[in-house]
């Protein structure tokens, strides 16, 4: 069935997305002024929940253009659906940027490499520094290869986006084989750079450790936290109609199904990174976990492993839960908080022998989410909630009136 024979189904997205946008700027601007307070007050700790913050919403965009990418790929209604959800937190990639920026002035007090050697008392870390500071973690390196990884990400959005918005009027041509031509490689690219990006922003905060699954890690959160940010939006819009008439039940299960795949994979790479870790023994290797078990850091580490894998991977293997939006949104929202979590256990050991918790480390993501919820909120509201002249389309029009979730 096409749009053009359901004309009553209005698709423009409800006016509570317009409200949301603009309180979520609201909150970003009350946190903003807060954290300016404090990046004044406690510089160092205001950058290290700065690095937290931004890591935790550009795995929302990322996550989100990835999972985009694959549902071209594959198809189906699942991702036909959330398609303009995701499509909006992608397109917040060029704010992302602007946010990065900061980074770029707290670079000495983030990273040891960038500060002067001969403050280094550990003779054999400052030989080792001596080499790769030579070689790749420079700081002219960091800012090439960060805008580098930005220029990759936005032109891919860009694409993604152009051909979805020429599907919103009648006569739209069929852009599923440019979306795959795009998607394939589009994937590949996304890998190498997230990978690479983790290396320079998180994994080198600790210059003397190394793991060559670091980058899938970080990789497999990202979709995480995108996923289950998608159901999340889905249950706000689901109060209102076109949304509350697309949203299928056979959906809702296929999403919670790729937060079971997500969160096993997640599971299976910190496991393999932590059991080749531990059996290799080496020095260079083991001082990551070493530092994240003692301290009270080993508690967090517990919990992510009870809570942000154990508990939930047993709620999502009921196939009724899956199936109802109500419920799996509390698990989407709780899973999101647990990658906030995992983040803060990968960032802040590396700053402090024991657990410790900031104001910052509060304040200062609750400000950059505001102002990243406002842009994708105003992304979403400024095209219909599905591309309606698309060819797959009717994929989530033609059963929209005869069984409601």
């Amino acid at each position: 069935m096409s749009a053009a024979a359901t004309p009553h189904l209005d698709l423009t997205t409800p006016e509570v997305v317009r409200k949301i946008s603009q309180r979520s700027l609201m909150v970003g601007v009350v946190f903003a002024v807060v954290s300016v307070v404090l990046a004044l007050k406690q510089p160092d700790e205001f950058y290290r929940a700065y690095l937290l913050g931004f890591m935790c919403w550009l795995g929302v965009a990322l996550g989100s253009m990835a999972i985009l990418m694959i549902r071209h790929l594959t198809g189906g209604g699942w991702g036909t659906v959330i398609r303009r959800i995701l499509g909006a937190a992608m397109r917040t990639l060029p704010l992302l940027f602007v946010l990065f920026i900061p980074i770029f002035f707290g670079i000495h007090r983030l990273y040891i490499w960038a500060q002067p050697l001969s403050n280094i008392e550990d003779k054999h870390l400052r030989e080792h520094l001596e080499q790769i500071t030579q070689t790749y973690l420079t700081v002219n390196g960091f800012i090439v290869r960060a805008v580098f990884y930005f220029a990759v990400w936005n032109v891919l959005s860009f694409l993604l986006s152009m051909w979805s918005k020429e599907t919103d009027k009648p006569g739209a041509p069929d852009n599923s084989g440019r979306f795959k031509a795009v998607s394939g490689p589009g994937l590949i690219l996304y890998g190498f750079t997230i990978s690479f990006a983790a290396i320079d922003w998180i994994m080198s905060l600790d210059p003397s450790w190394i793991s060559t699954i670091f980058g899938l890690i970080i990789l497999i959160g990202e979709v995480l936290s995108a996923m289950c940010f998608a159901v999340v939006v889905e249950r706000i819009l689901f109060n209102y109609k076109p949304m509350s008439e697309m949203l299928k039940p056979d959906f809702v299960h296929d999403h919670g199904k790729w937060m079971l795949a997500f969160t096993m994979v997640w599971a299976y790479f910190n496991f393999s990174q932590w059991l080749i870790i531990w059996a290799g023994n080496l020095p260079s290797e083991i001082t990551f976990y070493l530092r994240r078990i003692n301290g009270g850091w080993g508690s967090i580490g517990l919990i992510l492993v009870v809570f942000g894998f154990a508990i939930p991977f047993a709620l999502l293997l009921s196939r009724p839960f899956k199936r109802d939006i109500r419920r799996l949104v509390l698990l989407a929202v709780w899973l999101m908080l647990m990658r906030y979590l995992d983040l803060f256990w990968i960032i802040e050991p590396n700053f402090s022998k024991t657990i410790t918790v900031t104001l910052a480390d509060v304040v200062v993501p609750i400000a950059i989410g505001g102002f990243w919820l406002w842009y994708f909120f105003r992304n979403l509201a400024s095209l219909p909630l599905l591309p309606a002249y698309d060819t797959d389309a009717h994929e989530v029009l033609q059963p929209a009136h005869e069984t409601h979730a």
